[in-house]
């Protein structure tokens, strides 16, 4: 029994390292002939890498330099370097800059430069305050993504309230969003303003 059990223990010795032997030889087979592919690919993942940092790096050095003039700009606002570092590094903030200021010094002519500017909030927010009369502020309103759609729905209408022009502003006031928190407004109006 026990030469029997040597001898079967030497053959699943031998099939084991055979096998172990067999996938090492696969193994360096599929290396050698994936080998260049690979070593491609850690170097691409790599670059990858390091361009993503490179890029988050650079991103953060305009953040900080575009915060540094926006600085300047809140401690002296005639800071003309400022104000064009600002426009090179952030565009939308350096609009949102110039739209405080247009709105603080009540300058109209710059206020309509700045409806045509790329930062959509800013365009729209500067359209809402051109609008003077109530068609102006119906036409605001029929924008799909106007801002203070529903504010200057009620605005018309009380505009319209005041030229005693009742209809028009009860067609204006329905309009307005019936989820708008301008809805208690709204139907305040609706009840005691227009008869």
């Amino acid at each position: 029994m026990s030469l029997k059990d040597n001898i079967d223990m030497i053959k699943e010795e031998l099939s084991s390292e055979e096998k172990f032997f067999e996938k090492a030889v696969v193994t360096e087979r599929f290396i050698k002939k994936y080998k260049n592919v690979m070593i491609i690919s850690v170097i691409a993942i790599i670059v990858l890498v390091g361009a993503n940092i490179a890029y988050d790096a650079n991103e953060n050095s305009k953040i900080k330099a575009a915060n540094i003039a926006f600085t300047k700009l809140k401690l002296n606002s005639n800071d003309t370097a400022a104000l064009n570092e600002l426009k090179s590094l952030a565009p939308n903030l350096y609009d949102a800059w110039t739209f405080s200021q247009v709105i603080a010094n009540k300058d109209v002519e710059s206020l309509k430069n700045l409806k045509n500017t790329k930062t959509l909030i800013v365009s729209d927010l500067a359209e809402y305050e051109m609008a003077t009369d109530s068609s102006m502020l119906e036409k605001y309103a029929s924008k799909q993504d106007a801002i203070f759609r529903d504010l200057a729905l009620v605005q018309g209408a009380i505009m319209l309230l005041n030229e005693n022009k009742i209809n028009e502003a009860r067609d204006m006031l329905e309009k307005v969003s019936k989820e708008s928190s301008l809805e208690k407004l709204v139907a305040s109006l609706m009840h005691y303003g227009i008869k």
